[in-house]
């Protein structure tokens, strides 16, 4: 078992960590600009809405609900389209309302798109697509995934980022921010190294995480972040991994 608090170099880290790990051809991300942290505006400061009710059985059918596309609007750089599907068996969210809110934490100006290089826009289902956004049981992530398999964390493999419902609904323990930064980390993390970024180091104590730190984790004496840029520069730490360990798998949520 790996011992929390212990760094190993990215090569290792890939090897070891199931869930949000690069695939292959991520190693390749360009090098990370330091900024110092600064006071920004936080979705952290909003009130934090009541959690819907979400419930779901360890494992799906592996069968999904397709979000509509939507108008094509202004873009600005290269345009990635991507889909969203939500497993049939998890109950108390539609697609509709997963898919509003992961193009909520695209379009935000903190986000992937802030340096101006990088359009998103969301195809319905049967439309040419780079990259599919799913929302999935514990198992079918498992299932998508195709590594060790825990059950716990979220990946991105190939054009899959695979979002564990347990994740979306529960976030993690000792997240020191409300259930709705810790999903838009969730989504920013995912797509980041679907974008090619891999795993960040917390900078140090205090500090903001990076977008690309495994916060499910592991914050290792940072706060928690979930925007790629802050006050208009990228954010980013070193290149690397924690050796945390990762969670039991967990079961069938209960109504």
């Amino acid at each position: 078992m790996s011992v929390r608090g212990s760094v190993a170099p990215a090569a290792v880290a890939i090897a070891l960590l199931a869930g949000c790990t690069p695939a292959a051809g991520d190693a390749g991300a360009a090098t990370p600009v330091f900024v110092p942290a600064s006071p920004s505006k936080s979705a952290a400061a909003a009130p934090e809405p009541r959690p819907e009710k979400i419930t779901y059985p360890a494992q799906g059918a592996e069968a999904f609900t397709a979000a509509e596309g939507e108008p094509a609007g202004e873009r600005q750089g290269t345009l990635l389209r991507y889909r969203v599907l939500v497993e049939k068996d998890i109950k108390g969210i539609s697609a509709g309302t997963f898919a509003d809110a992961v193009r909520t934490t695209l379009a935000d100006p903190r986000g992937w798109t802030a340096g101006g290089d990088l359009s998103f826009r969301r195809v319905g289902r049967g439309r040419p697509h780079d990259f599919t956004v799913y929302l999935v049981t514990p198992g079918t992530r498992d299932v998508l995934c195709q590594d060790a398999g825990d059950g716990y964390t979220s990946c991105r493999n190939g054009d899959k980022v695979v979002l564990n419902v347990a994740r979306w609904a529960n976030g993690v323990p000792g997240y020191r921010a409300g259930l709705r930064v810790y999903r838009q980390y969730l989504v920013n993390h995912e797509v980041g190294h679907r974008l090619g970024h891999g795993h960040e180091l917390c900078p140090g104590k205090g500090r903001p995480a990076p977008v690309m730190q495994q916060q499910t984790l592991g914050m290792h004496g940072c706060t928690p972040n979930s925007w790629p840029y802050r006050d208009g520069e990228r954010y980013a730490g070193a290149s690397g991994a924690y050796e945390d360990e990762v969670p039991p798998r967990e079961g069938a949520s209960k109504p």
